[in-house]
């Protein structure tokens, strides 16, 4: 198994900043997180609140969206996340969700979530696969 990690973070980084870019046109002061921060990739201070970045590109090819919740038997994600938004970028799209919203997906259509060892993981990951479809009835922008 190839680790992608490096790259997986290269890639990371230019969606991330894509989203920066974007938020800044509405709240200039909004900054990007040095470093690793679970709570959330970008801060706003004019609205004091996080949005964490993802990105799901394997959703084109299998349709559906990975929300991860635990990572090698640790709360992970979305179990940590203190951001107000999440923003999933699927190859084709940025979607904006509010976490709460996210979790009232799960929650609403009593998900189960999945146990796999992601492409490049040494460790096993718990995350709810979500038909993009489903998920998407609960976005923001």
């Amino acid at each position: 198994m190839i680790n992608t990690f490096k790259r997986d973070l290269e890639s990371g980084k230019v969606i991330e900043s894509y989203v920066l870019d974007k938020i800044r046109t509405k709240y200039p002061k909004a900054y990007m997180i040095d470093g690793y921060c679970k709570e959330w990739d970008i801060f706003i201070p004019e609205l004091n609140c996080g949005v964490e970045v993802k990105s799901d590109k394997m959703s084109l090819t299998t349709n559906n969206i990975v929300i991860e919740v635990e990572f090698n038997n640790k709360p992970s994600a979305l179990t940590t996340s203190k951001a107000k938004w999440w923003v999933i970028y699927d190859g084709n799209i940025y979607n904006w969700f509010l976490v709460n919203n996210i979790k009232k997906c799960i929650l609403q259509n009593k998900l189960k979530y999945a146990t796999f060892t992601g492409k490049g993981d040494s460790k096993s990951k718990k995350a709810y696969l979500i038909k993009k479809e489903l998920l998407y009835k609960y976005k923001t922008l």
